[in-house]
Parts: structure tokens; C-alpha cells; sequence
């Protein structure tokens, strides 16, 4: 059984998982202050910023999309310019 699908269909997939890794490798993956402690007497002293478990995942998340996406645009290319 042979599926003919346009090539067009994988470029805009891998185009979408390239895009959606990105933004969610920057925007969900980046570190963040941490919250002020209500019990702080001195709210203004600024702590460094924190990448959590959280935002480690979300950062290897996105750079596997944006991978995956990549390999998908790749290949594409690759079988449809063999012939």
C-alpha cells in the first residue's frame, strides 16, 4: 500500500514543531526571578535568576521539537529532490 502525500503537508508540520520549540524552549524554558518571601524585611534585593525542573523540561522539550521539526523539513527535502 503506497500514501502519496504532498510535500507541502511535512514542510508546514516541521515548520510548525520548529516554531512551537522555539518558543517554548524561549519563553517557557527561561529562568525565572524567584518569588519574593513575604517574610523578607527587604523586598528590594534582587536574587538570581532560577531555571527550576520545571523549566529545564519545558528548555529540553523545546529544543527536541525544534530537532524533530528539523529532521522533518530534512528529509522531506531530501526524498522529494532524489528523484
Amino acid at each position: 500500500m503506497h500514501i502519496n502525500i504532498p510535500p507541502i503537508v511535512p514542510y508546514v508540520f516541521g515548520a510548525v514543531l520548529v516554531v512551537f520549540g522555539v518558543l517554548r524552549a524561549k519563553y517557557l524554558g527561561a529562568p525565572r526571578p524567584p518569588r519574593p518571601d513575604e517574610d523578607d524585611p527587604e523586598p528590594t534585593t534582587l536574587a538570581p535568576p532560577v531555571r527550576g525542573p520545571v523549566q529545564q523540561r519545558h528548555l529540553r522539550w523545546g529544543v527536541i521539537y525544534v530537532l524533530l521539526g528539523l529532521f522533518l523539513v530534512i528529509s522531506t527535502y531530501v526524498q522529494t529532490h532524489r528523484r
